[in-house]
């Protein structure tokens, strides 16, 4: 880290100086690293650093190494700092506070709260329903707190996986029948009434837990317009197997639509039955990237193909 980005940490926390403290995770693809950062004399012992730096040399885990790519990517950061700098602030669903952004030639820099510190130490690889629906209830304030927004700034449609960004990936999709409804899929989620601001990788891995359950947020690169279920959908196949995405769907649906309710405060049965006859087309949606993307992953089963089969049926 530059000399410059280490005074914009000491001037946005107060401190008389720093330590890095570790490295959190590497970003993907060799985008920059996220650091935990002590502090010395500031209000707070430490902060956590999102570092980007876009790399020489393109180097993707999966071989997607292409202009495309790197593209999606650079756009990704540049909507996270508009996202810290404008609209964090009035996400009801909690999430870190940003204490500063600073871009300087291909670098950028976002300091957050950590939170860890603030009382969100816990990553969970494996959850119970307590856990599931406490992530439901953040997704349901979080796309309450949205509602209706113009995603100026951010991505026109949230999540990595929309399909005007994945035209690469839906070339190669071997599955004849989903390539050629992929377009019918994307435009049914795309044109839905009711919008909100989709955090658009609300993966399990993205959220911190409190040891009495409360949940945080992390990761906003591609948040943007939406419909909300997309987010469920996906945060649902981060963590169940087959059978329990199945056996509980629906107690998901009801949980987060009773969440999203009292969040919104006025009942609006019109959202929710739209919201609800998508969940299953945002499912196939994602099918479609992931069955493109990697053929062999471990969320392609059963379940998701049976859906996506229906999905396509009723189109």
């Amino acid at each position: 880290m530059n000399e410059y980005f280490k005074s914009v940490i000491l001037q946005s926390t107060g401190a008389s100086s720093l330590t890095v403290q570790e490295t959190i995770q590497e970003l993907w693809s060799g985008y920059g690293k996220i650091m935990r950062v002590g502090l010395e004399n500031a209000a707070v012992e430490s902060v956590v650093v999102k570092h980007v730096q876009l790399p020489g040399t393109k180097a993707h885990p999966r071989g997607w190494n292409t202009d495309i790519g790197h593209q999606r990517k650079v756009k990704s950061y540049t909507v996270e700092t508009t996202w810290y700098a404008t609209y964090s602030s009035d996400s009801a669903a909690r999430l870190p506070q940003c204490l500063a952004v600073e871009t300087q030639n291909d670098e950028v820099l976002m300091v957050l709260e950590d939170l860890d510190a603030a009382g969100y130490p816990l990553r969970k690889r494996t959850v119970g329903w307590g856990d599931i629906a406490s992530c439901l209830a953040w997704l349901a304030q979080f796309h309450a707190s949205y509602l209706g927004k113009t995603p100026d700034g951010l991505w026109e449609v949230g999540t990595y996986w929309h399909l005007a960004t994945r035209p690469q990936e839906l070339a190669v999709l071997g599955d004849a029948r989903l390539r050629a409804a992929a377009p019918a899929i994307d435009e049914k989620l795309n044109n839905c009434e009711y919008q909100t601001f989709v955090h658009g990788d609300a993966k399990l891995a993205n959220f911190c837990f409190a040891h009495d359950g409360g949940v945080a947020g992390v990761d906003f690169q591609y948040v943007g317009g939406g419909c909300g279920i997309k987010d469920v959908a996906y945060f649902i196949g981060s963590c169940l197997d087959e059978r329990e995405c199945e056996r509980l769907e629906a107690q998901i649906l009801d949980t987060y639509f009773e969440h999203l309710q009292a969040a919104i405060g006025a009942r609006n049965d019109a959202l929710e039955q739209e919201w609800r006859s998508l969940y299953r087309v945002a499912w196939a949606d994602f099918h479609r990237f992931l069955k493109g993307w990697s053929p062999g992953h471990w969320k392609i089963n059963s379940y998701s193909e049976r859906v996506t089969a229906a999905v396509i049926n009723s189109l």
